[in-house]
């Protein structure tokens, strides 16, 4: 079993940055792939990026390519998003997922475990 639970959303300005942190339960952490989703107002959930389970691999979604960077910290059981260059169209909650599969998954079926969500509001 995983417990994961994300920090770091918000209110900020278009054009600022945040950091989204994910904190695992996990002892054997750095054996799963981590993700990010987000689900829009009134929308489905969407992937965002995702991260192997040594941190060397990583993907992201066309939507966010060159503002957002995943990266992890398996001694400390930690995952993050720095999302910079935010638009309006960013505006979501944010979910951190866990995979058993090493590499991750680009699809939120992929996933075993999610964090409760948190909610990132960007202002035009």
């Amino acid at each position: 079993q995983v417990q994961l639970v994300e920090s770091g959303g918000g209110l900020v300005q278009a054009g600022g940055s945040l950091r989204l942190s994910c904190a695992a339960s996990a002892q054997t952490f750095s054996a799963y792939g981590m993700g990010w989703f987000r689900q829009p107002p009134n929308q489905e959930r969407e992937y965002v990026a995702l991260i192997d389970k040594t941190g060397a691999v990583t993907r992201y979604a066309d939507s966010v390519k060159g503002r957002f960077t995943i990266s992890r910290d398996n001694a400390k059981n930690m995952v993050y998003l720095h999302m910079s260059n935010l638009k309006p169209e960013d505006t979501a909650v944010y979910y951190c997922a866990a995979t058993m599969y090493a590499l991750g998954s680009t699809t939120s079926s992929g996933y075993d475990y999610w964090g409760q969500g948190i909610q990132v509001t960007v202002s035009s």
